[in-house]
């Protein structure tokens, strides 16, 4: 009690709560409200992405060329295997699997920062012919109609893609915990709801990119 919570087997019953099926309830109650903010925050920029596009079509289909395609499959197949992944070390923590539990998160934490390396190497060539937002769009090696107005089509892009990548970044620092916790022992077939939990938020992230991947890298 001294440490805010008690035992109940092998789950850690917070002293604030009546039962173990409790704490369970409230805490994916929890996870799913804030993955409704994520939603409703990403679903604002899809929103800008459409009244730009309907403003200007054809600026849309131009600059997404720029874009490399073989780069965002990759990032895409990535993503879902890392979606795969994820969801079998819930199910090894389950059965109580506990050398598949810690593959199956490392796998996971790889394909992320796979992910951002191929996002990096993407952004990288971008920057180095000019394709920035705003003021910093200079596109100097290459001759683009319009380039006033596909300045938007980066900027939500940058927009977009980059948020879609922080969310990547911090979705690695709690996979990264949870690799602790299990190497540390805390899960198992009594206790594995913040992996679960960690696995819900893992899944709104790929998800979010199987929406990008086509509105961005294939325009028609």
């Amino acid at each position: 009690m001294g440490h805010g919570t008690v035992t109940t087997g092998k789950f850690p019953l917070g002293h604030h709560w009546g039962t173990p099926n409790q704490q369970l309830e409230a805490g994916k109650m929890g996870m799913w409200l804030f993955l409704a903010t994520e939603v409703l925050i990403f679903g604002g920029l899809f929103c800008a992405y459409i009244v730009y596009r309907n403003l200007h079509p054809e600026v849309y289909v131009t600059a997404h060329h720029y874009l490399d395609t073989t780069m965002g499959a990759i990032n895409t197949v990535v993503l879902l295997t890392s979606s795969l992944t994820v969801a079998l070390a819930i199910r090894a923590a389950q059965v109580n699997d506990q050398k598949w539990l810690k593959l199956h998160l490392i796998i996971t934490i790889v394909c992320a920062g796979a992910f951002l390396v191929i996002k990096y190497l993407e952004y990288s060539h971008k920057f180095h012919i000019g394709l920035l937002p705003g003021e910093y769009f200079t596109a100097s090696s290459v001759n683009i109609p319009n380039p006033d107005q596909v300045q938007l089509f980066f900027g939500i892009y940058f927009l977009m893609t980059g948020l879609h990548g922080i969310h990547v970044v911090i979705g690695m620092i709690i996979l990264g915990c949870m690799l602790y916790r299990s190497v540390r022992g805390d899960f198992g077939p009594h206790y594995f709801e913040p992996i679960e939990l960690s696995g819900l938020y893992w899944h709104l992230v790929d998800l979010i990119w199987i929406f990008l991947f086509p509105l961005l890298y294939l325009i028609h």
